[in-house]
Parts: C-alpha cells; sequence; structure tokens
C-alpha cells in the first residue's frame, strides 16, 4: 500500500480535527473455563471499549479491562474514570498529540492506568487510521512479522493443568506459563509435572502472582533444579529488595509484573537488580506510550521484556500484538491469549483464529481491524 507523505512542515489535512467527542460501552466474554489466579477467580471476561471520534468524523478504537482480581480496580470505576474525568480533558485537543493526550490525562486525573490504557489505544488506532500506518509503524517499526505467544494455564488441579500445558503444547505453544502462589511446596510438585508432561524444548514459567515471601526459597531453588525456565513476581509488588536477594540466590531468571506499574517503577527495579526481565502489560502501565518508555530503560539495561496480558479481548490484545513486534527486546514469548480462552471473541475473532503458538501481525491501518 503507497502512502502519501506529508511534505515537510505540513501534517495530514485530518490531523486539524480536534477530538469531539469518546463513547463507552461493556463488552463481556464467558470465559471456557473459569479463570483463577491466586487473587481471585473470573468466570467472564469483561472489557471497556472507547472510541474516539474527531471533528471530522475519523474514529479510533481502544479496549481495557479491569481484571478486579488481579488490578483492584472495578469496571465502575475504570468508565466513571473515562466518562467523568478523562474525556474532559481529551475533548478539543489534536488527536495526534499523544503525549499532550497523556500530560492532559495525568493533570485531570492521578494514577488511573486501566482506564488511560483505552483512551492510549484508540488514539493509536486512530493515528493509524489517520496516516495509513499499522500501529507498529507508529511505534518504530516491525522487527517480527508473526509474534511467538504463551499459553496461560490457570489454578487447578495438578492433573487438570498438567494436562491442559501438555494440549497446547502439541499444537505448537513452546512457552507454557502455569498459575500457583498458593504454596511453594505444592507448586514444586506442579513444576515437576508440568515439566514432565512438556516435550524437552518447551519452556515452563510460573506465576505466583505475589504469593510467596523468602521463605520459598528453598522450595523455588528445587524448582530450578526440575526444569523451570522462568519465576514471575514470586514476591510482593512492594518488596524489590527481597526480590533482588531472591535473584541473587536462584538459578532461574525472575521476571516482573506487579513491581512494575511505571517508568519510575522500571527505573527501580534495574537500580535494585531485581528482575531480568520486564512483563510489559499495556493495560497496566497506561497503554501503548507509557510501555515505549519502559521498554526503552529495559533495553538501556540490558532486560528482556515479555508483552503481558490482564487477559483482555480482541482489541487491546492487537494493541500487545503490535507492541511485541515493534520490540527488539520482547524476545519472551507474548501472553496474548485473552481471546483464545473466551467461549467467542466478540471484538476480533479471525485476528486470533489460530491457536499454535505465533500470531500474524496485521498490516492494515491502525490496529488493522474493524469492530
Amino acid at each position: 500500500m503507497s502512502v502519501a507523505l506529508p511534505r515537510l512542515g505540513e501534517r495530514p489535512s485530518a490531523a486539524g480535527d480536534p477530538i469531539t467527542a469518546i463513547r463507552t460501552r461493556v463488552v463481556r466474554a464467558p470465559y471456557r473455563r473459569p479463570f483463577q489466579i491466586s487473587s481471585g477467580i473470573s468466570t467472564e471476561l469483561i472489557s471497556l471499549v472507547a472510541e474516539v471520534e474527531t471533528a471530522g468524523g475519523a474514529r479510533g478504537v481502544g479496549e481495557t479491562s479491569p481484571m478486579t482480581a488481579y488490578t483492584g480496580e472495578t469496571l465502575a470505576g475504570v468508565t466513571a474514570a473515562i466518562e467523568d474525568h478523562l474525556t474532559p480533558a481529551l475533548v478539543g485537543l489534536d488527536p495526534l498529540d499523544r503525549a499532550g493526550a497523556h500530560l492532559a490525562m495525568d493533570t485531570a486525573l492521578r494514577g488511573q492506568h486501566v482506564a488511560k490504557a483505552a483512551l492510549d489505544i484508540a488514539l493509536y488506532d486512530l493515528a493509524g487510521r489517520l496516516s495509513g500506518w499499522p500501529v507498529h509503524a507508529l511505534l518504530g517499526g516491525r522487527v517480527r512479522d508473526r509474534v511467538p505467544i504463551a499459553w496461560v494455564v490457570g489454578l487447578g488441579t495438578l492433573d487438570e493443568m498438567a494436562a491442559e500445558a501438555a494440549e497446547y503444547a502439541a499444537l505448537g505453544f513452546r512457552h507454557i506459563k502455569v498459575k500457583g502462589g498458593h504454596d511453594p511446596e505444592r507448586d514444586l510438585e506442579l513444576v515437576r509435572a508440568v515439566r514432565a508432561a512438556l516435550p524437552a524444548d518447551a519452556e515452563l514459567c510460573l506465576d505466583a502472582n505475589e504469593g510467596y515471601d523468602l521463605s520459598a526459597l528453598p522450595a523455588l531453588a528445587r524448582m530450578a533444579d526440575a526444569g523451570l525456565s522462568l519465576l514471575e513476581q514470586p514476591l510482593p509488588h512492594w518488596d524489590v529488595a527481597g526480590l533482588a536477594r531472591l535473584r541473587e540466590r536462584l538459578d532461574v531468571r525472575v521476571m516482573v509484573d506487579e513491581s512494575m506499574q511505571s517508568p519510575q517503577d522500571a527505573l527501580e527495579i534495574v537500580r535494585r537488580g531485581a528482575a531480568d526481565v520486564l512483563n510489559i502489560k499495556i493495560l497496566k502501565v497506561g497503554g501503548l506510550y507509557r510501555a515505549l518508555q519502559i521498554a526503552a530503560i529495559a533495553d538501556a539495561a540490558g532486560l528482556a521484556v515479555k508483552i503481558g496480558s490482564m487477559p483482555e479481548l480482541g482489541v487491546a490484545t492487537l494493541a500487545a500484538l503490535h507492541l511485541a513486534a515493534a520490540l527488539p527486546g520482547a524476545t519472551v514469548p507474548a501472553d496474548l491469549v485473552g481471546p483464545l480462552l473466551v467461549e467467542a471473541e466478540p471484538l476480533a475473532p479471525a485476528a486470533f483464529a489460530a491457536a499454535d503458538g505465533w500470531v500474524d501481525v496485521p498490516r492494515a491501518p491502525g490496529l488493522g481491524h474493524d469492530l
């Protein structure tokens, strides 16, 4: 596709059209099986879709998912943040001024990253549609045409979790993440059971979702000996010093998730030597704009990146897919399985139809999909 570029000093003609309206709607999709982590269980994936419209009629679509068991935020709170605070801050602004949009949102409302992410994604989608470029081009380019993805196994019995891991490894997934965090000795048995069910070339990650303290060190050391490849967020998010001590004593890579919710958090993790991998979830950090800042910090520090998921449905998952395609340091398979966990994906069913461990990166303008 050829694109007519503006001359030096010019901007696309539609860029002068300010943001005039932001609309939201709730989308729900039942999980194929209840999705459980150490902090709670969900039976359906609930998302809030946000549409940003300009005076010229151009539209961009974003999505966010509060996942209360993980974030502590609620659908009602996220909706109110967007409708009552963030929409008034953005209406009238140039939709291509994404830095200005984040400044306006941060001035209007502290925190609320989950709410801001929906609008950030919509603005990137809108910018891509106005320019004719896919979102990954706006993020710096495309270093991979297909993104490897991990399968995420929620909590269950040892036999159920091992069987699910084996099922998806047979489909082509070569990175399996299992949820744990209630009991390190039980999780040691889980690692052994899942490792035995996987092919030799498959990586195994255990996500404790902040469930342990430092007394879990002996069991974690045995997990490394049993074939664990990656350990995610073993300690509470606030215990960065403990994560650094744990990392020094374990022969397994440590990844942070809940501890890393902003560029400032990323700097502190690097300074403390608390992780080998940063899990960047665009909804958790406030969108693609902040995710790029965090990825730059990881790159400068020589840390790998994983693009994570809350999980969410197709629109936000597509945004994360573009990010994973654009970052050279995103070398750990991405957790982009939200659309595969639900009974029927209502937002982008065709984009994630294949479940073979890889997803193709869209080439169409914006996110690459029309609702």
